[in-house]
């Protein structure tokens, strides 16, 4: 059996926040509305776009606004503990990945403080099946996530990321009680985000939809949507990089493909390349979609083998499908090549292209990363990535040494060629 899994309500188009939060009233009856947010979204007025909403309901509201960029468990406890003193019935949590992440966080100590938080991070090989039953979320209050950028995907994924900043270790929480109630997906949101943080996080968007095509537990409802979102990003981040508010087509494309792509792994998961540029990011302060897009290329040629020392194992994965996979990607989008090898490469050019466009390094040099600190944390980050939960997933299932070389290659450039075997 496999299993497509969602929001209960999914609103997108411009102008749909306004309409949207009139459920909160209209169909859920709620009274007492309990907004996570960072600090730049809440000063720069984001949250208003939502309290003016509230207001005109009646609807009290509080606002918790000192998520921090890697949201810590000492952060989570502490909206937790405000969330308790407020006692909401509607969490609402604005912004991009880290609000929303430590929203969910908070959700769950809030709904559940009995639990412990380092049982519910414990790994998994089948997310349906754990040593740790997550508890039923919702009994208390009604979860909404408002995304703010176009990349993470977090408004409609079971996933959460919070980091022990006592033990430096970083907690990848994933059930599906963890999956927003609602996500309103309004482009008016992200009109004017910067063009870094727009090339980055939509980098880490086609990553989402590269990778969970690619996955073992991908499906002919997952391939669709991981499908249409790499064709939108393709064609219009370049677009919305360069041209920020002025081309509104551009931003609700990506806001959409955003969306897309995170529903895609929400079901299908992730792979390689992700555990890669989760270390990567970590061990060397890269923006997280910059790190996926210099290693995006390798992971690509690697999963391309249809002989892999070692295939990721799954009971409905039953051969090798990586090449048949990119080079369908590859007819859909129209990029052309008389072979599925030819089609493939055509598709590492096209996303060349767009990096090039929208200013991703070519390589981890050319990300200012000095060849001496690279080295000495190497084997480190090979360890670690093999050991990351995205790795399971992955259809070509990596020895360290391999993971060794896709790193050494992203490093310094070096061509390597595509082959099936």
């Amino acid at each position: 059996m496999l299993w497509y899994r969602t929001p209960e309500k999914i609103y997108f188009k411009r102008g749909s926040l306004g309409i949207a939060c009139r459920e909160f009233k209209d169909v859920y009856n709620k009274k007492r509305a309990f907004i996570v947010t960072d600090k730049f979204l809440y000063y720069s007025g984001f949250t208003k776009e939502v309290t003016k909403y509230l207001d005109d309901m009646g609807i009290q509201h509080a606002t918790f606004f000192d998520v921090e960029p890697n949201p810590s468990i000492d952060t989570a406890r502490a909206g937790a503990e405000a969330m308790r003193v407020f006692q909401p019935d509607l969490i609402i949590a604005v912004g991009g990945g880290s609000p929303i992440d430590a929203a969910k966080i908070m959700w769950v100590l809030y709904e559940h403080p009995e639990v412990v938080f380092e049982d519910l991070a414990m790994r998994f090989m089948d997310i349906r099946k754990r040593i740790e039953k997550f508890p039923h979320m919702g009994d208390k209050a009604y979860f909404c996530a408002i995304p703010t950028t176009s990349g993470t995907g977090s408004e409609v994924t079971p996933f959460a990321v919070i980091t022990d900043t006592r033990n430096h270790i970083k907690y990848p929480l994933a059930d599906y009680e963890l999956l927003p109630k609602m996500a309103i997906i309004d482009p008016d949101l992200t009109m004017n985000t910067p063009p870094g943080l727009t090339a980055a996080s939509g980098v880490d968007a086609l990553t989402h939809a590269l990778e969970a095509l690619a996955s073992i537990m991908a499906s002919d409802y997952t391939n669709g949507t991981a499908r249409e979102a790499a064709r939108l990003i393709l064609k219009y981040l370049p677009s919305a990089y360069k041209n920020g508010a002025k081309d509104v087509k551009a931003r609700e494309e990506m806001a959409n493909a955003s969306c897309m792509a995170g529903i895609a792994f929400a079901n299908a998961f992730l792979g390689v390349c992700h555990s890669m540029a989760h270390k990567l990011g970590s061990y060397h302060n890269i923006a997280h979609g910059v790190a996926n897009g210099m290693l995006i290329n390798e992971v690509i040629k690697y999963n391309c083998s249809e002989a892999p020392i070692k295939m990721g194992t799954f009971s409905q994965y039953k051969y090798p499908q990586g090449l048949k996979r990119y080079s369908e990607l590859a007819d859909y989008i129209g990029l052309g090549g008389s072979t599925p090898i030819a089609k493939v490469e055509n598709l590492l050019k096209a996303i060349d292209k767009l990096k090039d466009e929208v200013k991703i390094p070519k390589t981890i040099k050319d990300a200012g990363i000095k060849e001496e600190d690279f080295l000495k944390t190497l084997d480190k980050m090979c360890e670690d990535a093999f050991d990351d939960q995205c790795t399971g997933a992955n259809p070509r299932y990596p020895l360290i040494k391999e993971i060794k070389e896709m790193f050494l290659n992203a490093y310094y450039g070096k061509k390597t060629t595509l082959k099936a075997k």
